[in-house]
């Protein structure tokens, strides 16, 4: 008799819809490539994918590719996790960086955010990352020496660096490379 493993990922409120909408693009990779059961169980809000104890490093990229979907990445984004081994999440919160509160943090968010989503997605495209900044967390997706740059970047900004200062580095960086 074989036995199974059970990896949960639970969904918070805000990203129930999506994954109802987007729920046909989530299970095709996992049940077709990685050839793993999935589930949504809607009395603990978790989706559940099982699969045989000898796939378990097959169930952890599916976790991943599942919390990188609840921590608000597209599918798209998060379907990296599957097809690619050294694609990691990195996540922290602004607090972790520097104690703000009130006023003070939104700004930080705000320049993070930049006008329009500006700012984010330079940073997302000089360090080939993707980010998602969600109320006071930032989750970054990418490989681990791109990851690094982004959250440089990021850390640099909510400690009060002006976004030219940080594009600057960003360009000296995208030069050496």
């Amino acid at each position: 008799m074989s036995s199974f493993e059970i990896r949960k990922v639970f969904i918070p409120p805000n990203r129930l819809t999506p994954l109802k909408s987007n729920w046909n693009s989530i299970v095709a990779p996992i049940v077709q490539n990685l050839s793993l059961n999935m589930r949504y169980n809607p009395a603990n809000r978790c989706v559940e994918v099982r699969g045989g104890e000898d796939q378990s490093q097959l169930l952890q990229k599916a976790e991943d590719f599942i919390k990188a979907f609840a921590f608000g990445f597209d599918v798209q984004d998060a379907i990296v996790l599957l097809r690619l081994d050294d694609m990691y999440i990195d996540s922290f919160e602004v607090k972790d960086v520097k104690t703000l509160s009130g006023e003070h943090l939104s700004r930080a968010i705000g320049r993070l955010a930049g006008k329009g989503g500006k700012t984010k997605a330079i940073i997302e495209n000089t360090s080939k990352t993707r980010i998602v900044i969600a109320d006071s967390k930032i989750h970054i997706l990418g490989s681990y020496k791109n990851i690094r740059v982004a959250k440089d970047a990021l850390v640099s900004l909510i400690q009060g660096s002006t976004p030219g200062k940080v594009y600057t580095k960003l360009r000296a960086i995208k030069a050496r490379n």
